[in-house]
């Protein structure tokens, strides 16, 4: 293994590390006075900007980042990738990043149970808050394309763009569930850390593989 592919290796590793540590952080103080206090400034600041062309916007995000939508969107991005690039591993890869995050969302739900904000909701939404589904899912697809479209995409320009609109993507569908009230600040930044961890750790193996591939019995290509 050449020492560049093992340091990229060890960087996902290490971030997948760093992700769930601070994910159990703010998951062990989500019923504390800090974390209360971090919502409730934020809240105050994003609801604070309310206003009808504010909140169409903000609904329409959200409505990106629901279910139906993020699931027609990974159908025609797993169709273009097979395609276009005929890697049946980046399709694996795809797979197993955006729906294994939803079932680790659910299974997170599940242990913490921690309630939705009652104070100011614009849209209604059942089941429990942390870690926001919305915001997992939005990370684990956006980083998902982009980690894969860098793989082919030629140019410097063409690379920073597709980063720049998975940002975008990400931000604003987590900041969207924030400004609609069905979830705390920390709902959002605990996806965020939850889907980090996903993500990274399945990208490592991912790259372990694709350098290991040769010396191992058999493999997919």
């Amino acid at each position: 293994m050449q020492p560049k592919s093992k340091l990229k290796i060890t960087v996902f590793l290490v971030l997948s590390i760093l992700s769930v540590i601070c994910f159990s952080v703010v998951a062990s103080l989500i019923k504390g006075r800090w974390i209360a206090q971090f919502d409730s400034r934020v809240i105050s600041v994003v609801q604070g900007m309310e206003s009808p062309w504010l909140t169409t916007i903000m609904k329409c995000f959200t409505f990106i980042g629901s279910t139906p939508v993020v699931i027609t969107i990974s159908i025609c991005s797993l169709f273009l990738l097979f395609k276009f690039l005929n890697h049946r591993l980046e399709l694996v890869l795809f797979l197993v990043l955006v729906a294994g995050t939803a079932i680790l969302n659910q299974l997170l739900k599940l242990v913490f149970q921690r309630e939705r904000p009652t104070l100011h909701r614009l849209i209604e939404e059942t089941g429990y808050s942390f870690p926001s589904g919305h915001s997992m899912t939005a990370f684990a697809l956006y980083a998902a394309l982009s980690f894969l479209l860098w793989r082919h995409v030629p140019s410097k320009s063409g690379r920073t763009i597709v980063i720049c609109i998975s940002i975008l993507m990400i931000l604003m569908i987590g900041s969207s569930r924030i400004y609609l009230g069905v979830h705390y600040p920390s709902d959002v930044v605990g996806a965020y850390l939850a889907s980090g961890f996903w993500f990274t750790f399945c990208v490592w193996i991912f790259q372990w593989y694709m350098e290991n591939r040769k010396h191992l019995p058999s493999s997919i290509e």
